[in-house]
Parts: C-alpha cells; structure tokens; sequence
C-alpha cells in the first residue's frame, strides 16, 4: 500500500471535478446541454470512481481521516445530485472507520465542520444539500446501532451550522447593518 500514491490519486480526481471548466450549471443551458450530449457529466464518472476507489481502501481508510474530509467535502458540494447521493455516503464511511478505531469519530466532526465553514463561505452548498446531507446520513447510520445516537448528533450539529452559514452568506449582501449582526451573532 502507497499511502502517497493514493494520496494523489484522491486530490488529482477532486481537482478535476472540481475545476471551473466542468461545472456545468455554470453554463447556459444551449452550452450545457450540447456539453451533456456530446460528452455526459464527467464529473459523474470520476466522482463514481473516487466512491469505488474509496470503499476498495479497506482498513487503510483510516489513513486518509482527516485529510480527505476537505475535498471530498468538496466534491459532495457540486451541485449534481447524482454526484451527492454517490458521494455523501463516503462521509458516514469515515465516521465509521474512526469510531471503530477510536470509539469516537472527532477528527473527522473537527475537520468537516472547519472545512464546511470554509466551502459556504466560497458559495457553495444550500438548503437541498443540507437535507441530502442530513437524510443519507440518517439512512446510512439506521443500519449501524452502535453509532447510530453520535451519528444523530453530528448531522445535528452540522445541519445548524449550515443553516447559519447560508443564513450568513445571504445576508452579507443585505443593506441593513442589525440583520448581519444577529446572523454574525447566531453563527458565532
């Protein structure tokens, strides 16, 4: 096993996801549509693969938490749902990988939460990611009692940062000085 090797292999395929040239929705819909039929959403294709690649891993995951929290966080914020149903899941993974280690999965809460904060600020993420977020994860940790209850309280816990984050970034472009002080206020 290559930990660098896989390294690279990980944060090469989220660079490339990622890059401004293939974010479709970016476009107009006569580009995106003829970008749709004469090449398909390759960022779909590599997203898949990232997911394939991640649950071939085994028990060498855990050498990949915290470090790939940033960008898979990332790509599951590309707003392709197809991608995020493939992709969340990845994080549920990761949780699991730590708490079977460690009992707990703090590396992982500390990380996504830092990186959360970073992504929205960017623009990315909304309401309908929130709910995805929340709903897969919900899904994913009824098949797991053990963690089931931390679980809970991590989605919890993100999804009201989330709120406050987008309420955040909405409110940056307001006017009035009182409602970007209360969500100043809320989000700290």
């Amino acid at each position: 096993f290559n930990l660098q090797l896989w390294n690279n292999y990980f944060h090469l395929a989220v660079a490339f996801i990622t890059q401004d040239s293939l974010q479709l929705e970016n476009f107009s819909h006569a580009k995106y549509s003829k970008i749709q039929n004469k090449y398909g959403d390759m960022r779909c294709l590599i997203g898949f693969a990232i997911r394939d690649m991640w649950y071939k891993l085994g028990h060498n995951k855990i050498c990949f938490i915290p470090g790939m929290v940033g960008p898979i966080l990332e790509m599951t914020l590309i707003p392709e749902v197809e991608l995020q149903k493939a992709t969340i899941p990845i994080f549920f993974d990761m949780m699991l990988c730590e708490y079977q280690r460690t009992g707990e999965f703090k590396k992982f809460e500390n990380e996504i939460i830092l990186k959360l904060d970073h992504e929205v600020e960017g623009g990315r993420g909304d309401e309908h990611y929130m709910q995805l977020f929340e709903s897969i994860l919900t899904e994913c940790a009824g098949q797991h009692p053990s963690i089931c209850h931390l679980v809970g309280r991590f989605v919890c816990l993100v999804k009201g940062l989330l709120e406050k984050l987008l309420d955040y970034r909405t409110v940056m472009n307001d006017e009035n000085k009182d409602n970007r002080m209360s969500c100043t206020v809320n989000l700290l």
